[in-house]
């Protein structure tokens, strides 16, 4: 690669005022100072809609930031707009790319012709996945003046502050061609007992890989590879991990350990009731991921949890899934002290029962799947400490919609961090309830969450799998072990959160609401909110509004989607689905659903308002409506209501005794 690089001198500045946005893509850029502010919080959602993603190859580079909404509320970015106006710079705000781990983002930004991103700071699996695909990232926004210029950029100074792991794959052209070029790779010394340690760094450690030329991921901000002891896909990556291992492998093509990959068809179940995909003419391009990711698992015999129905066109049926990827890996898969690798950002997950478990892009997967191992940049940690005990009526949710709204959060202490929860509050919660934490370190923008093992993990793991644990003396951090900062909370201090539309951080107590929410969709489900413990909520709720003869509010639906097969197998067997049915509900199968904008529950107009259990409610991201978040018995709560309401303002509406 050359010492310097030239770009096209006319950027694309992604600013608030959709004006700047549309003459940047006619050729008439302004200058940085002369465009206003750019838009921070640029998500993948908004780089690739969800409904783009039925894509996996060159195709998508005629789609990066059709979903870009403006401070004005338009989206300026059409189809092919980006490759017709020759943009090979991209600028915008901070925290650019958070949200899915998908790297469908950065292929299309490559494939239009994108090959710099400027920004003051980026989400992490987005940017990994940038370096990835050989798509270069700097948050020296002082380069946007210079690439108007038409000046030459110094590749040194485009690697400028990047770990040797992050520059060797950059200065190849991508992860695969660097794999390629030479990765030897061997498990690392265990370091030097220099001191009390946390349980990540015990647990990273252990699972450390040496590669020739490359330091060991030891220091945080250090890049290495560390082993995976289980790693999972989903249908929206297999086919594009398969054309890529294909373009670079051919026949030789062979998979390190199958016995440890999992696989899943979980997000596109339901394409056949999604709004989105029905409109844009997109199942028949879904049923061909589901070919392709068919043909992988079957061509290496690979462990699959699949359509508990096969879905073929204009089947009305009531499909879904056996489970969403990362939920089953925590009932049956994972163990304290793995570590866990998925092509999911809610990956974290599984961190509740004291493991790492992290998402990543395509290409990471893709050269897991040949070698067992994933690039891995050792990160700075958090300890949140939550002490007391949550009030009746407060939930994981309602705790995880307080710390996205904290200022701190909100400007980005959370990104790339680990997240280390314990406290008094911790270890009197379930696993389902530390699963939403760790789950929604996602939003957060950390690197993983993780919950040291307890009896409760014991007993966890024994009543959903009927396994014997014994947990080990080391499965825990160490008194004193250090912590880039500590947060600490006072958990009887909280009440029932929301957040409001367009991003999970904009959250405020329920109670501070400025005047009544009309909902006209509730939505109860998903990853976070689609778990035992959430349904027990659920039917607090709605037991106690069908025992007063109460309904869903007129001109409201509300949907319950099962996170796991097993979680609707055990709502059956607790005779909940008789209260569910009662008001109203419409039961769905498992799937990731109108969570991904795949099926029921999604919106179907700009003026709908959905109120949510779910994890993110970024612009389209279920819908062309506005998604409040909220906790699953706030959700059903306010499927009664017909508008956002607590439990126990609920209650408090409705004093008469039991029928």
């Amino acid at each position: 690669m050359s010492d310097s690089l030239h770009f096209a001198s006319c950027v694309l500045l992604l600013a608030q005022r959709s004006e700047v946005v549309r003459a940047c893509l006619a050729g008439q850029a302004p200058a940085l100072a002369d465009a206003g502010p750019l838009r921070d919080d640029v998500s993948t959602d908004e780089i690739t809609p969800l409904p783009v993603m039925v894509h996996f190859d060159a195709t998508l580079g005629r789609y990066p930031y059709t979903g870009f909404t403006a401070a004005d509320g338009q989206r300026p970015v059409g189809v092919d707009a980006v490759r017709q106006a020759g943009i090979e710079v991209v600028v915008a705000g901070a925290r650019y790319g958070k949200g899915s781990s998908r790297e469908h983002s950065v292929v299309a930004e490559r494939s239009a012709g994108v090959r710099l991103v400027i920004a003051p700071s980026f989400e992490r699996i987005y940017r990994q996945n940038a370096d990835n695909a050989g798509l270069f990232t700097s948050t020296d926004l002082g380069l946007v003046a210079r690439v108007q210029r038409g000046e030459p950029i110094a590749l040194d100074q485009l690697l400028a502050g990047r770990d040797a792991l992050a520059q060797r794959i950059l200065r190849a052209g991508g992860l695969l061609r660097a794999a390629r070029s030479g990765l030897a790779l061997g498990p690392a010394p265990l370091p030097p007992d220099t001191g009390p340690r946390t349980l990540f760094d015990k647990i990273i450690d252990r699972h450390a890989l040496h590669a020739p030329g490359l330091p060991a991921p030891g220091a945080v901000g250090q890049g290495g590879f560390v082993r995976a002891d289980w790693r999972f896909i989903h249908e929206y990556y297999t086919a594009m991990a398969a054309y890529a291992l294909d373009a670079e492998f051919g026949v030789a093509l062979a998979l390190h350990d199958p016995a440890h990959i999992v696989t899943f068809e979980d997000h596109l179940s339901y394409v056949h009731r999604s709004p989105a995909h029905l409109a844009q003419g997109l199942v028949g391009a879904v049923q061909g991921l589901s070919r392709g990711h068919r043909a992988f698992v079957a061509r290496f015999g690979l462990r699959d949890h699949g359509y508990l129905q096969a879905l073929e066109a204009g089947d009305a049926g009531n499909t879904g899934s056996q489970g969403i990827s990362h939920a089953v890996m925590a009932e049956q898969y994972a163990l304290p002290g793995q570590v866990l690798v998925g092509t999911d950002s809610h990956t974290p997950h599984s961190g509740a029962l004291g493991c790492v478990a992290f998402g990543v892009g395509t290409s990471d997967m893709a050269l897991a799947l040949v070698t067992g191992a994933v690039r891995f940049t050792r990160p700075p940690q958090l300890r949140i400490t939550v002490h007391g005990r949550l009030p009746d009526g407060v939930s994981a949710k309602d705790l995880v919609l307080h710390l996205l709204a904290r200022p701190d959060i909100r400007s980005g202490a959370g990104v790339g961090r680990v997240f280390e929860f314990g406290g008094a509050a911790m270890r009197a919660m379930n696993i389902d309830e530390r699963a939403t934490l760790c789950n929604m370190v996602a939003e957060l923008g950390g690197f993983t969450g993780l919950v040291a093992p307890d009896d409760e993990t014991v007993r966890f793991v024994q009543q959903r799998r009927g396994q014997t644990l014994a947990l080990e003396a080391w499965m825990c951090s160490d008194p004193g072990a250090a912590y880039e900062a500590e947060i600490a909370l006072d958990a009887s201090r909280l009440t029932p959160m929301v957040a409001q539309p367009g991003d999970p951080g904009r959250g405020l107590a329920l109670a501070d609401l400025a005047a009544p929410v009309r909902i006209d969709i509730a939505y109860g489900g998903s990853c976070t909110a689609g778990k035992r413990e959430d349904f027990a909520q659920y039917h607090a709720v709605l037991a106690w509004a069908a025992r007063r003869g109460l309904r869903v509010a007129p001109g409201v639906a509300l949907y319950l989607q099962f996170g796991t097969l097993a979680v609707r197998e055990h709502c059956a067997a607790q005779g909940w689905l008789a209260a569910f049915e009662a008001v109203g509900a419409e039961l769905l199968q498992p799937a990731c659903g109108a969570c991904a904008n795949c099926g029921p529950g999604a919106s179907m107009a700009a003026g709908q308002v959905t109120v949510s259990a779910t994890n993110r409610n970024f612009p389209g991201r279920s819908g062309p409506g506005q998604v409040w978040l909220a906790s699953p018995a706030t959700v059903a709560a306010s499927a009664i209501a017909g508008e956002l309401i607590s439990f126990q303002a609920l209650q408090a509406r409705h004093q008469h005794p039991p029928l």
